[in-house]
């Protein structure tokens, strides 16, 4: 019976480095920035993002963050309490990828800012650009090429987008 006893500890010694080996990688901690509208319609200019907008890109930015919670690839990193002027007024896509140096000072591994781009009031595409937080190096872009729906459907391009993109 001891003998036996001591194959089988030997055999578990054996596997664990092995099952340690196989295990599935750490989450990758991300910092997932509210959505922002870049609006190049015609009416642009004469008709400013109202609460509607304000409302769907919240809606889009919770779809994408629900769904990359989800996967177990990621691991949220709360931006609420992000006091960085670029940040509040929704332009870190202007500020070349000043995002990331905000989602290091998170504690994030990551950064991801996603934009809506409204091509006219009936057509939209959606790009997410992800940055290594630590060096600012984009380390993903991908956009959508679903050009239909009005501000009711961003919600719908950012899951494509996710699903079909980010997590495939």
């Amino acid at each position: 019976m001891r003998y036996i006893a001591s194959i089988l500890a030997s055999a578990m010694s054996l596997a664990a480095p092995l099952a340690a080996a196989t295990a599935a990688p750490a989450a990758i901690k991300i910092a997932v920035f509210p959505f922002e509208l870049e609006d190049f319609s015609a009416g642009a200019a004469s008709i400013p993002p109202d609460e509607i907008d304000r409302e769907q890109l919240r809606l889009a930015t919770e779809e994408a963050r629900r769904l990359i919670a989800q996967s177990g690839r990621y691991l949220l990193v709360d931006v609420g309490a992000v006091n960085e002027p670029t940040a509040k007024a929704g332009k870190l896509r202007d500020c070349d990828g000043c995002d990331a140096k905000i989602a290091a000072g998170l504690g994030a591994d990551q950064s991801m800012i996603a934009i809506v781009s409204r091509i006219t009031r009936t057509e939209y595409a959606v790009t997410y650009k992800i940055r290594d937080a630590r060096s600012g190096a984009l380390v993903d872009v991908k956009q959508t090429d679903l050009r239909m729906g009005a501000n009711v459907a961003w919600s719908r391009g950012a899951r494509w987008l996710i699903e079909r993109r980010l997590l495939e």
